[in-house]
């Protein structure tokens, strides 16, 4: 259980190593937009890597797709996975969640990546169904903050609550100087000028993750539902997450939620006030959170977590919007190769790659946890 594990993550260097970084990673794994933006370093305790050695072989090259999130960090597994396993190929198309699950179950993908968890119900039936004899998994693989990220001239530090942003993001709220914003704001010169909401236009986890948050949160303020396509009924939708934040860029006075590496370039993260206080969007902050979470279907090999109880929670000094990315796989169902090979991508991906992604910002599995997801990737059949 994650209630007694504490994380540390890395803290940021500076641009020759952001640099330097990033370059080992494209040249290995292709572009991505986030994949030059926060990176972590010095400071920081090493991800905890289980004892699991990698039966390489198999299909090659392994296909996957969906969350635009952990494009960097699947990017850096495959890296990883290659030097484990030479001339293995995994090619993850980035297309948003929402795209992920519906490509995995439509059978044209190995995994798919999701922001959140599939849906009890039909989702996760259908899910079922393409894996022939067996269930379809959700293993964690990526833990990272969402950011509430917003471009304001003048005003460089921002502090919301999950009430006021949800009134913004259903758009109760439409100007910067709303007294319900200038009351967390005290002595910030708020401008007289309207809010420019940016949400994600595709099904997007990120967006399931950010409505789940306000429902949990916001103490009845967010009534619009959740899932993985906006429903705040407001403002302006873009494509993907690098999508979202060029239109916030582009607009004085816009608003919207994207993952904390896409916040670069003119734009800030709102600092998040749970009830004790306002707190700063770190990496330490969000590993503080991480004590709150249990899992959806204790004693289950599919790993999906329960987070409603970080995003409601207020412990002090722990920025709770986060989400967790998986990789959807079947439990039973594969070809042998495939299944061969998707074991031995998910154990690189689950051991010696996290390291390399908790240089890249994101939280590394807890020990723990790390073991659960193995003992999940080793009952593949």
């Amino acid at each position: 259980m994650l209630e007694d594990m504490k994380v540390k993550i890395m803290r940021p260097m500076g641009a020759l190593g952001i640099a330097a970084s990033a370059a080992l990673v494209l040249a290995a794994c292709g572009t991505d937009p986030a994949s030059t933006g926060s990176s972590q370093a010095s400071g920081a305790a090493t991800a905890p890597t289980a004892n699991a050695p990698v039966q390489c072989g198999g299909k090659s090259p392994l296909a996957g797709e969906g969350s635009t999130a952990q494009k960097t960090a699947v990017d850096i597994f495959a890296q990883q996975y290659t030097r484990a396993c030479a001339g293995q190929i995994v090619n993850y198309n980035a297309t948003g969640s929402g795209a992920g699950v519906k490509q995995f179950t439509a059978k044209q993908v190995d995994f798919g990546g999701s922001d959140s968890p599939l849906k009890t119900g039909d989702e996760q039936n259908a899910a079922n169904a393409r894996c022939t004899g067996g269930e379809a998994w959700n293993l964690p693989l990526v833990v990272g903050p969402v950011a509430i990220a917003y471009k304001l001239d003048g005003v460089s530090s921002l502090t919301l609550n999950a009430q006021v942003a949800a009134r913004i993001f259903n758009g109760q709220i439409t100007r910067w100087n709303d007294p319900a914003i200038a009351a967390l704001n005290s002595g910030v010169a708020l401008p007289d000028k309207p809010i420019q909401v940016f949400s994600r236009s595709d099904e997007s986890g990120t967006t399931d993750n950010f409505q789940t948050y306000l429902d949990a949160a916001s103490k009845g303020a967010w009534t619009q539902g959740t899932g993985k396509a906006f429903k705040g009924g407001v403002g302006n939708g873009a494509q993907g997450s690098n999508g979202v934040a060029s239109g916030i860029r582009a607009a004085d006075g816009a608003i919207g939620y994207v993952e904390s590496s896409y916040v670069k370039d003119g734009l800030t993260a709102a600092r998040i006030d749970s009830g004790s206080g306002p707190v700063e969007l770190t990496p330490e902050n969000v590993a503080k959170a991480l004590d709150a979470a249990s899992f959806r279907t204790p004693g289950s090999n599919d790993l999906a977590l329960d987070l409603k109880k970080i995003y409601a929670s207020n412990t002090p000094g722990a920025y709770p919007l986060l989400l967790t990315t998986y990789e959807i796989v079947c439990s039973k169902g594969y070809d042998a190769d495939t299944a061969k090979a998707v074991k031995a991508f998910l154990t690189v991906a689950a051991t010696t790659a996290q390291q390399p992604i908790a240089d890249r910002g994101f939280v590394p599995l807890p020990q723990s946890l790390q073991e659960k997801v193995l003992t999940s990737i080793n009952a593949i059949s």
